[in-house]
Parts: C-alpha cells; sequence; structure tokens
C-alpha cells in the first residue's frame, strides 16, 4: 500500500502548486508536481540498500518557473521539435509558435511544462489532467489530457497518457526526466547504457529530421560506457540528441532501454509502448543547479517533425479516437 502526501507548494496567477509524494511499503518514494505534471524526484536504493534521488529537479516551485531544461515535465502537444514551427493535416496548413530558431521545439514556449494541471489521488497513483483549447501554441483542436503516474511496490514508476480531441489534431506526449542513477552530483559518463534499436532517425543540426532512415552504427548503444560515445571536438565534449527506432511490433509494451551505472548498482529498465525514443545527453543543460552532462534524457515518444513525413509513423489523433501510451521505469 502506497503513502500519499500532498503539500502546498506555491501558487501561479492564484492556481495552487502541489508536491505530492507516493512512498511504497519499503521507504522508496517519487515526488511529483501538478505544475507540469512533472516528475521532480525517484528516491531508491543503491545495492546497500540506501537511498538517493536519481531524478534531477528542483526544491522548489521557483526553480521550475525559471527552468530552461524541462526538467522532469510533460511535453505537449508534441514532443521535440516540428521543422518551420509548421504542418500540415487534411490540406490545412497549421503555423505554430517557434521557440528553437525557426522550428517548434516541445510544444513552443507555453507547452504543457509551462501549464498548471488539476489533479486527482487514486490508491498508488497520481493522475493529472489538462484541457488544451482549440488554437493553443497554433495546435488544432481542444485536447484533453491525462497524465497518470503509478508507483509500485517493486519500485516501478509506470506513466500513462490518454488523450481525446474534438477536431483532428497531432499529439505527441512524453517525460523529460533527466537520470543520474549515482544519486550524486557529477556527470553520466561512466553510466552503461542499451538501447534497443537497430535503426535511427537521420536528423540536420538543428536535430530536425532530414527523412532518412539509417543503421545506428556508431550511436548504437549496447552496453556502452555512455562517456565513449560522447565526442570531444575542438576542445569541448559535443553529446548524444537522437532518435532511436525501437525493435518492436505495432503498439506492444516492450523494453526500450536499460540504463546502469555500475558504481552504485542502481539499474532502470524502461518500457513503452512508443515507437522510439530520443537519448539526450544533457550537454545543454544550463543554470546555477545543474551542469552539462549531469543527467540522461531517454525520452519514450513518435518521431520527431512526424507530421512532415508520412512515411513516420503517424502522430494524427482524430476525434472519436483514444490517444494511449504508456512508458514505465523500473528502478532496481
Amino acid at each position: 500500500m502506497n503513502l500519499i502526501a500532498c503539500t502546498p507548494w506555491g501558487g501561479i496567477e492564484s492556481r495552487p502548486v502541489y508536491l505530492f509524494r507516493l512512498t511504497n511499503s519499503s521507504g522508496a518514494f517519487v515526488e511529483l508536481t501538478n505544475f507540469g505534471a512533472a516528475l521532480v524526484s525517484a528516491h531508491v536504493p543503491d545495492r546497500y540498500g540506501r537511498l538517493g534521488n536519481v531524478v534531477l529537479g528542483y526544491e522548489n516551485l521557483q526553480g521550475y518557473l525559471t527552468d530552461p531544461n524541462y526538467m522532469g515535465v510533460t511535453i505537449g502537444r508534441f514532443a521535440n521539435r516540428i521543422g518551420c514551427a509548421a504542418f500540415e493535416l487534411d490540406g490545412r496548413r497549421y503555423l505554430l509558435e517557434a521557440n528553437d530558431g525557426a522550428n517548434t521545439n516541445h510544444g513552443g514556449p507555453q507547452g504543457f511544462h509551462r501549464q498548471v494541471f488539476n489533479h486527482e489521488i487514486g490508491e498508488n497513483y497520481i493522475a493529472f489532467h489538462y484541457t488544451s483549447p482549440d488554437g493553443e501554441g497554433g495546435f488544432p483542436g481542444t485536447l484533453e489530457l491525462r497524465v497518470r503516474y503509478e508507483w509500485t511496490e517493486d519500485n516501478a514508476l509506470i506513466i500513462g497518457y490518454q488523450a481525446t480531441t474534438d477536431l483532428p489534431t497531432i499529439a505527441n506526449f512524453t517525460n523529460h526526466a533527466y537520470f543520474n542513477l549515482s544519486a550524486e552530483k557529477s556527470v553520466i559518463d561512466g553510466h552503461k547504457l542499451q538501447i534497443f534499436a537497430q535503426n535511427i532517425v537521420e536528423a540536420g543540426a538543428d536535430h530536425v529530421p532530414t527523412g532518412l532512415i539509417k543503421p545506428a552504427g556508431a550511436f548504437a548503444f549496447g552496453g556502452n560506457d555512455i562517456g565513449q560515445k560522447i565526442r570531444q571536438e575542438n576542445g569541448k565534449k559535443t553529446g548524444i540528441n537522437i532518435c532511436y527506432i525501437l525493435d518492436k511490433q505495432a503498439d506492444n509494451l516492450s523494453e526500450a532501454c536499460k540504463l546502469s551505472d555500475p558504481k552504485s548498482g542502481r539499474s532502470l529498465i524502461m518500457r513503452t509502448t512508443y515507437p522510439a525514443i530520443i537519448a539526450y545527453t544533457g550537454e545543454y543543460i544550463a543554470g546555477q543547479i545543474h551542469q552539462p552532462f549531469e543527467g540522461l534524457c531517454l525520452e519514450c515518444q513518435y518521431f520527431p517533425d512526424s507530421p512532415n513525413h508520412p512515411v513516420f509513423p503517424s502522430a494524427t489523433l482524430r476525434p472519436g479516437e483514444l490517444y494511449d501510451h504508456l512508458i514505465e521505469l523500473y528502478f532496481s
């Protein structure tokens, strides 16, 4: 049986913000907030049973209000880039808000990461609800999103996304947690990563896909130290920000990746119904609290810019359909 605690955490324009803590019988716990439907922390044991926080975040709401890194938040309406901040659907062209050069990234400047969600508390879960009005950020249709976080007895965090719309639209939601299994303020170079993917989505320097699919090659992760993949160019570390196409069938729930830290003994296995996962080594982390390469993002989602590439898996959501995807994080 989980213990769920709710603590006032400030407010935004008269809307209250809360910090929720879900604790299982072993004492391991996760913390969430209804601002951005964000994962704030995950305190799980190392090989000696000592709890430590393995998710980058902030100690107060102000940290999230000024955060440029999308720490732990829910991303919507569309995770990752949409090229030229525009897409066409059913013969109509939609113009979005650009916030990454000429492109839209993570739903635009006022995406779901900047919104206060309503909440409901269940026996072992917290569910967050947000209604995105027609035209918000340039996206069509009034969209209803439910994000459900369940914390289990065996230290698994199960994140479920369900959404409906009243007009044809595009939808692509994920969680943007940065993981550091050492539970220390250190770079992730020594972590080992395995991604169950043979191919990647080719992208340009702006991380917008070219439309080509190619073998992962030198970017494949088969249990490698992350530091082996981070290159040095002109004396500066250059990280990974790549969309991997998962080796899976349709929308079946299957393993996406395994992350481990030999020093602490912690590991994370991620399973998902999504077709792809973005591995991002955090080279652009900014701010006074965290440093570049301190955390690894593993973002299960549809392909970036998929509305502009008909050969990619479709992220179109139509009236009468239910958007229904899972991301499961198993800590051990």
